[in-house]
Parts: structure tokens; C-alpha cells; sequence
């Protein structure tokens, strides 16, 4: 017996008071983010939509104002060397991202004269970005009714449609119906809507802690209507300490924090870097203090590294490693 897809729900039966009750409540409530700006570029929106994935807002601001002040325009990251971008990338994790968006903003430069382009289908065609990030950008650079399923978004729909305390682990099929239908017709409006389902998941809707008493649209939520059951199942969060992603941090670092290669020992090896005897800037000496400070085995160190050089996130050269290109 074949299986069939759960079906969507039945969208919500007040729909327009719903369109109201959310996106009134953002006029008033919504943070004053830069790239919510009106006289923000198309670019610093693609920007701000691969910095926050996966990243709190908080630590996403200061690094992308250094950014759009350094690479105001597409032509300009693509200039720069990818270990420029992955050095400018900081701390926010996931540096992967930086080359995705160095390789989307070289395609930009060639194939589209140095402009983002408008087209969902051309945004996603660029390298690095999916369908999230294509539907994002042309949503809130151009305006275009697309249809925006972040965490965020799928969290709010799976409490005030669904009843449910939070949303499958996974996007499904019938989650991106729902949002489909959920959708207003008036672009205008459809642009406002993403945003403010989106903001609502941010700050009110949280996964661990709602606060309910807070939201524009408890009265019509099905999840408070049905006592506020525990969700089927519980957020994980993250484990960091001790894991290869600690480690690879902490190699990147020591990359990032100068100019000159690094001896690959010095990474994967016994270094006493509190001898003095290490030849190496203060920056680069305080990074790789912290990184044989996590107390990481050699192999796990050697690991890292191989798969940062595989990543295409180091590069391995005569005088030791460095960041790419």
C-alpha cells in the first residue's frame, strides 16, 4: 500500500483578519534592521540573507555594515581574493558561506554587469544560492510575490494553522502549501506578510520560549486554543565543545588573525606557544593559544584542517597554510 503526503491544512478561516492582525502588528514592533531599509541595495539585502542563516541578528549587524562598507557593490568582492572574504567573514560561523557569496558576486560582475538581478529564476542560478535565499532576495530587494519559508515562518504556521508546538525537522511539501496559500494576492501585501510572519517567529514566536501574551494573533491560534501541547518533537540544540566545528573555528583563526602562512605543526602538532619561542605575531600567537587550549587530540586537529583545505577554506602551500587564494 503506497504511502501519500499529508495534506496541508485547511487555511485559516479569517484570513484577511489574520494578514491584518500580523502585518499591523509589524508596522509598530519590527526592528529597525538596515537592509529593511527602502534606500538599502538589492546586494545588501543578498548579503544580510547569507549572513543570517543559521545566525542570530545580533551577531549578523556589525559584520555586515563592515562589509557593504568594504564591498558596496558585487564588483567589489569579486576583486578581492576569497581568502579576503573568509578573513572579512569573522566569527559567524559557517564560513562556507563567505565563498558561496565571493562566487555569487563573481557570476553577478560577469554575467550580470555588476547587478543583482531581479529574476527569481536568474537569483537562482547563481552559485550558492537556493531556494530560500532566491525566494528572499527577490521578495525584499525587488519586491516580487514569492513565497518565503524560513525557520521562523514554518513555526508560526505550525502554530497558529496546524496546532502544533513547533514544525517537522524538515521543510515538507505540505508546510510550503500552506505557506503558498497563506500568501496574500497584492504583491505589496505579500512582501509585508513575509516579513511580518517572519518577524513574529523572531521575537514573539520563539521555538523555546513564546511569548504568547504578546502575539497579535493568540486569539486565533490554534496551538493556545488547544492548551499549548508539547511539541511531538523537541528542539536539539547544537552541541559545540569538544566537536570538529570547535576545532575548525579554531584552525580559521589562527588564519585569520595574520598574513603569513602558518607551519602546518603548529596547527596539528605539540606547540608550546607560552615558550616564546614560537615566530609569530601577537594576534596569530593568542589564536593559536586558544586553539591548543580546547585540548583537541592531534588527529582531530589534523582532521580539521584537512577538511578546511578540502573546503577550499585553506590552502596548503611551501611555507605552511593560509587562506585560499
Amino acid at each position: 500500500m503506497s504511502s501519500r503526503p499529508a495534506p496541508a491544512p485547511a487555511v485559516h478561516p479569517g484570513l484577511p483578519d489574520l494578514h491584518r492582525a500580523v502585518t499591523g502588528w509589524f508596522d509598530v514592533a519590527a526592528r529597525d534592521l538596515p537592509w529593511r531599509d527602502p534606500d538599502c541595495s538589492p546586494w545588501g539585502v543578498m548579503v544580510s540573507e547569507f549572513m543570517l542563516q543559521q545566525t542570530p541578528v545580533a551577531r549578523v549587524l556589525p559584520v555586515w555594515r563592515a562589509w557593504l562598507q568594504r564591498w558596496p557593490h558585487p564588483a567589489d568582492l569579486a576583486a578581492a581574493s576569497t581568502g579576503e572574504a573568509v578573513r572579512a567573514w569573522g566569527r559567524l560561523g559557517y564560513p562556507r558561506r563567505a565563498l558561496r557569496l565571493h562566487a555569487a558576486a563573481v557570476e553577478i560582475t560577469e554575467r550580470h554587469g555588476g547587478r543583482v538581478p531581479a529574476g527569481h529564476d536568474e537569483l537562482l542560478a547563481l552559485p550558492g544560492v537556493g531556494a530560500y535565499t532566491a525566494a528572499a532576495v527577490a521578495v525584499f530587494a525587488f519586491g516580487d510575490r514569492q513565497v518565503v519559508v524560513d525557520t521562523n515562518i514554518r513555526r508560526v504556521q505550525a502554530r497558529v494553522v496546524s496546532g502544533r508546538g513547533l514544525p517537522s525537522r524538515s521543510l515538507t511539501a505540505a508546510e510550503t502549501r500552506l505557506a503558498e496559500q497563506l500568501m496574500p494576492e497584492d504583491d505589496a501585501l505579500a512582501v509585508r506578510w513575509n516579513q511580518a510572519v517572519m518577524e513574529l517567529g523572531a521575537v514573539i514566536c520563539t521555538a523555546r520560549s513564546p511569548r504568547c501574551e504578546q502575539c497579535p494573533v493568540r486569539h486565533a491560534c490554534a496551538w493556545v486554543a488547544a492548551g499549548r501541547p508539547e511539541p511531538a518533537e523537541a528542539p536539539r540544540g547544537q552541541s559545540w565543545h569538544g566537536t570538529d566545528r570547535q576545532v575548525r573555528g579554531a584552525v580559521l583563526a589562527v588564519l585569520r588573525a595574520g598574513r603569513d602562512p602558518v607551519p602546518e605543526p603548529h596547527l596539528t602538532g605539540p606547540v608550546d606557544v607560552a615558550s616564546g619561542t614560537v615566530p609569530a605575531p601577537p594576534e596569530v600567537l593568542r589564536a593559536l593559544d586558544a586553539l591548543h587550549g580546547l585540548g583537541a587530540p592531534e588527529e582531530q586537529r589534523r582532521r580539521a584542517l584537512d577538511g578546511l583545505v578540502q573546503d577550499g577554506l585553506a590552502a596548503r602551500g611551501p611555507a605552511g597554510i593560509s587562506l585560499p587564494g
